[in-house]
């Protein structure tokens, strides 16, 4: 089965807004610190600034005041990017309710809070909710900003991500596009955003099989983001991770694999050993043996991925669904259907769950059930040909 091992990128939407009185300089100052700290990964020192940079802002200026909620939303944004959703959350809905009443339901830090819950959403697996926050952002910006203004292209790359995650890559497309031709025409040819870009279009042409398309997008934003970025930077593992993914689903695995292992490597020394994208990094890696026949190799990476995930994502995540399925394909391929079935039933329920009934993983999902079912059907009959009281299996040959 096929699923995909590909990801996007989502631009964090981090500022400083412009304090009202020069008191305030100390505020800003310890913002950006967090801001700095957080582009050089590192993450637990930014949380630490930013609710140092929050504290202040509600000793000095009161609980409701605009620089409070760009506190609270820059917090949000560092938990939402360490996965920590639950934390995120309140933080952002917090920030959006001061703006709204301090600045008007149409000011550009609205969109901002927003763009960010609808982030939060995304990653979650909350569709709905997200799609609908994205659009409101994209629609405030649009309204504030020129048509080539970098905030829009967030907002259409958000989005577009969005629709990618349901299958809508007709959606898709044409968000992506327009949103790296403002970007490029912005910020240069090389800026780390511009990669951002080039990941997720190659995205759509990857999504459709066009590997020869979608390549040279994936080596140049690598090449852009190790040229920007420390090795060890999140961007860089996920750039590696989606050139590595061109590779396998050719069946190159010869060049796959090394770029899993460097993967692999590499969120283990930044992440920790619990983390989902450590999973996922796992998965891959085990998903190359799979498909060599490999099952040694690739059964415990399978059985170490499930067992974060299960520690850290919804039962009904689509990355626990990917999870679920791979093991059930190594008891499938060696024949252990009884081990196999309970795994490709939860993974089926799971991906129903989590990307809607008309995904194309869902489909799939129930094919490999569906080959399953024909594989016991068969592996009955060929015992009752076994039978020495038949003659079936005989007679056949």
């Amino acid at each position: 089965m096929k699923m995909t091992r590909i990801a996007l990128f989502a631009l964090l939407a981090f500022h400083v807004a412009y304090p009202v009185h020069a008191e305030d300089s100390k505020w800003q100052m310890i913002s950006k610190e967090a801001i700095s700290l957080y582009d050089k990964g590192q993450y637990d020192q930014a949380v630490a600034t930013v609710k140092k940079s929050l504290a202040l802002a509600e000793k000095k200026l009161g609980a409701d005041h605009p620089n409070v909620a760009t506190s609270l939303n820059n917090l949000a944004e560092l938990y939402r990017d360490q996965k920590q959703y639950a934390q995120a959350e309140p933080f952002y809905k917090r920030a959006l309710a001061i703006r709204e009443k301090a600045l008007g339901s149409s000011h550009l830090l609205v969109a901002t809070s927003l763009n960010g819950l609808a982030e939060l959403y995304r990653a979650d697996g909350r569709a709905a909710e997200a799609e609908s926050r994205y659009k409101r952002a994209l629609e405030i910006r649009e309204k504030n900003l020129r048509p080539n203004h970098a905030d829009v292209a967030q907002t259409l790359n958000n989005l577009a991500e969005l629709y990618c995650t349901q299958g809508r890559y007709a959606l898709a497309r044409p968000l992506y596009e327009r949103s790296l031709a403002i970007r490029e025409k912005a910020l240069g040819a090389s800026h780390p955003e511009i990669a951002t870009g080039l990941n997720n279009l190659a995205l759509i042409y990857h999504t459709a099989n066009q590997y020869a398309q979608a390549e040279p997008y994936y080596r140049r934003a690598l090449g852009i983001y190790e040229a920007n970025l420390a090795p060890d930077h999140p961007h860089v593992g996920t750039s590696l991770n989606n050139l590595a993914a061109v590779y396998h689903d050719q069946g190159q695995y010869a060049q796959a694999e090394p770029l899993y292992r460097r993967v692999l490597a590499l969120r283990e020394k930044a992440l920790g050993l619990h983390h989902p994208d450590l999973a996922r990094a796992l998965s891959n890696l085990a998903e190359v043996y799979r498909a060599q026949g490999q099952y040694a190799q690739a059964e415990p990476l399978y059985e170490r991925s499930l067992a974060i995930l299960e520690k850290t994502a919804r039962p009904d995540h689509s990355n626990m669904a990917t999870s679920l399925n791979n093991l059930a394909l190594i008891y499938h391929t060696r024949g252990q259907y009884a081990q196999a079935e309970p795994f490709y039933k939860r993974a089926l329920e799971a991906f129903e769950k989590s990307l809607g009934p008309d995904h194309p993983n869902v489909k799939t999902s129930r094919d490999n059930l569906a080959k399953l079912y024909e594989a016991i059907e068969l592996a009955r009959a060929d015992d009752a040909a076994d039978r020495p009281v038949t003659l079936t299996r005989a007679s056949q040959q």
